[in-house]
This record gives C-alpha cells, structure tokens and sequence, in this order.
C-alpha cells in the first residue's frame, strides 16, 4: 500500500502562481500512472491531471495551458505547477496513486 502526502497549497492572488508536491512512500517497487484531483464545496471530486510512469499526460479542459503536471520515479514525487491561477481553481487538491489518496492540501484563489 501506498501513502501520499501532497504539500504547497495556500492563499494566491488571481493570475498568481503555485506548485504543489506529492511524496509517496510505502513498500512499493513502482508506481504506475499518478494524478491530482480536486473538490470544491458543495461540488464533487474531478480530475485535473495524470501522468504515466513514463510521462504521457491528460488534463482536464479546465485548466490546460495553465496547469503542468510532472513526476519525478526516483524520488516517488509528482508535481502540479499552476500558472494563471483564477478563483474558481479554488478547491482542496488532491494526490492519487494506485488507489490511494492523499489528505488534501487547500488551495485558495482570492484578492
């Protein structure tokens, strides 16, 4: 089983930037493809981005052009840089691999 522990949320102003990261760790030999998802209130969990263990990525239409997902195998991390952040990008953000999920990390997008 794998535990994930996502961190780099926080409050950004609109058109700001952040990145948030994803450590994963658990006796595990790989780990296949990773993702973010995010939920915002009163709305349900949607994805964001994927990315296979050898870089194919998807995003959702929402947020292409803005948001860049990347993994780093070694170091078992994935990455999500988000540019040109906008209010309703506000949400809490979270890591999942193989079945497991991370506890979220809040990202706020406010003036």
């Amino acid at each position: 089983q794998v535990q994930l522990v996502e961190s780099g949320g926080g409050l950004v102003q609109p058109g700001g930037s952040l990145r948030l990261s994803c450590a994963a760790s658990g006796r595990i030999f790989s780990i296949g493809p990773m993702g973010w998802y995010r939920q915002a209130p009163g709305k349900q969990r949607e994805l964001v981005a994927t990315i296979s263990r050898g870089g194919n990525t998807v995003y959702a239409d929402s947020v292409k052009g803005r948001f860049t997902i990347s993994r780093d195998n070694v170091k078992r991390a994935v990455y999500l840089q988000m540019n040109s952040l906008k209010p309703e990008d506000t949400a809490v953000y979270y890591c999942n691999a193989m079945d497991s999920w991370g506890q979220g990390t809040q990202v706020t997008v406010s003036s």
